[in-house]
């Protein structure tokens, strides 16, 4: 989940495995609170990246996206926290924004699901539906590491399939990505 393993930061900035453990169970035990942990080790991207993770939550997407950039800028390689921002970006109605934080990851293989889910994503950019499906579910179909994110991108086919069947007709599908995800936000 939040491993340093790809991560390029100085370890005496990470705070250790116990205490990120224990930032978890505060968060996961409803204490949001992650001020101490940051003031402590603001070098730790996982814990930024976190801060993100719970500012989204919160609904407080400018300030999630300014987490999740801060850790992007300590650790450029943390691919979660890449993916997550382009995603806040696209739904925030910032294609272009998105596409450039996902753009590492064209260098990926091509099998890989973040480069699968981005180049998904995008192609609701331009409306075309049929390729953001079949790229989404072959990232689904790939990804063992982040079943969260699996289940993420199995809700939007979902609600780009009943969206057809119903003969809905958002301005575009990127309308209908954005009014999903804030309805799955309350």
């Amino acid at each position: 989940a939040l491993s340093a393993g790809t991560m390029m930061t100085a370890t005496s900035d990470l705070c250790s495995d116990d205490d990120l453990n224990a930032v978890l169970e505060a968060v996961s035990g409803g204490d949001a609170d992650l001020r101490p942990w940051l003031e402590r080790h603001p070098g730790d991207p996982r814990l930024q990246f976190l801060h993100g993770s719970v500012l989204a939550g919160d609904r407080d997407y400018t300030g999630a996206r300014a987490a999740m950039a801060r850790a992007l800028e300590i650790s450029p390689g943390f691919e979660i926290a890449r993916s997550q921002l382009g995603f806040l970006e696209f739904t925030s109605g910032e294609p272009a924004r998105a596409a450039e934080t996902w753009a590492p990851f064209s260098g990926l293989p091509e099998a890989h699901p973040l480069r699968l889910f981005s180049e998904g994503l995008m192609r609701l950019a331009v409306d075309d539906v049929p390729g953001a499906v079949s790229r989404l579910r072959r990232g689904i179909e790939l990804n063992d590491a982040n079943p969260p994110l699996n289940k993420d991108m199995q809700l939007l086919i979902s609600e780009l399939s009943q969206a057809g069947e119903a003969g809905i007709e958002p301005t575009s599908e990127t309308d209908l990505l954005m009014r999903q995800f804030d309805r799955d936000r309350r």
